[in-house]
């Protein structure tokens, strides 16, 4: 069946260099499912040639070449807009690429369990440092398990002020959610196992193509029935990636989303006597006097300390291995 990739996003023209150009819809062990303008593909991953420095991603642009002996291949990845990454949690140092070209990033979290503020200011870091649009979902507001939306929200409003919250539940809110899709738009769903996101994109297409699991009632974690990253199209145009659950949140080095996302006691420090001000024991500091006098929680600038020394440690050990790479090349 002919593809318009106008409605998975294309938006470049003529595609830089020879092959057949299409859209990464899902990457398994080695081969993807491509979304073509002559239809859907099953490629694999030259790691040998072009991949050799990128590794395709659910919604990359890649051109696709013909093997005589393996067939379809993946020759080349497109540039790509943004990515939305975090520290691979099995090779130190490195990015994991969860998904690219995306136009809207949707943090999703159900209410059937508590929103610690640090694990949202993590899913922040990630989601702002791609440069989409973000927003927070609360699922789960329709069920019995889902408690009082107020605190939750509160959280929301403290962490990120100005961003957009979501109540879901059954039909309520689902426009709102459909609202930030749109023809050739992407959106991509972050969030812990059993927030609910697979079966938000069942509600978004109105039908249950995508398998849900239920959350221990101990203590509201879920499964992971989402194994890998596919790109879905919506009914009436749009496009959104579900995405496995994430249990951690490394980050990369990402102050401009991490000062985002402190931008208050970014404002703060502006006083601190000390330009190079660390809001340790330093006198005259002006987020400590914050904090004394009521105005900011102590825990969030704790949060914010931890995660700023987490990254300058991550700098120092990645300079460390590259001096080591160095040494070992010569």
């Amino acid at each position: 069946m002919a593809i318009d990739l106008d409605d998975y996003g294309w938006r470049g023209g003529e595609p830089p260099g020879d092959g057949t150009l299409g859209r990464i819809i899902r990457v398994d062990r080695g081969e993807c499912d491509v979304a073509t303008a002559a239809g859907m593909a099953r490629a694999l991953s030259d790691s040998q040639r072009a991949q050799a420095e990128v590794a395709p991603a659910t919604g990359d642009w890649v051109l696709l070449g013909e093997d005589p002996e393996l067939g379809t291949l993946v020759r080349q990845v497109l540039p790509r807009s943004n990515t939305l990454s975090r520290r691979d949690p099995s090779e130190a140092g490195l990015e994991q690429v969860l998904v690219a070209n995306v136009d809207d990033v949707l943090i999703v979290h159900g209410l059937d369990r508590p929103l610690p503020a640090g694990r949202l200011e993590r899913l922040l870091v990630v989601a702002w440092d791609s440069g989409a649009d973000v927003a927070v979902a609360l699922t789960k507001a329709d069920t019995r398990a889902g408690g009082s939306a107020d605190e939750v929200v509160a959280t929301v409003r403290a962490v990120a002020p100005g961003t957009e919250v979501l109540l879901v539940g059954g039909d309520e809110g689902i426009d709102r959610v459909r609202a930030r899709t749109g023809p050739g738009r992407t959106v991509a769903l972050l969030g812990e196992s059993g927030a609910g996101k697979s079966t938000l994109v069942n509600r978004l297409l109105g039908e249950d193509r995508l398998t849900t699991g239920e959350v221990r009632g101990g203590d509201a974690k879920g499964r992971h029935t989402t194994v890998s990253r596919e790109l879905v199209q919506l009914p009436g145009g749009g496009l959104v990636i579900d995405t496995p659950g994430i249990r951690a949140v490394g980050l990369l080095d990402t102050e401009e989303a991490l000062d985002r996302v402190f931008g208050d006691l970014q404002d703060l420090s502006a006083g601190c006597r000390y330009a190079d001000c660390a809001h340790d024991s330093e006198p005259d500091c002006a987020v400590n006097g914050a904090v004394a006098a009521g105005d900011v929680e102590e825990r969030r600038v704790a949060r914010y300390r931890a995660l700023r020394d987490e990254l300058a440690e991550q700098r120092r050990r990645d300079e460390e291995r590259r001096r080591r790479g160095g040494r070992g090349r010569r």
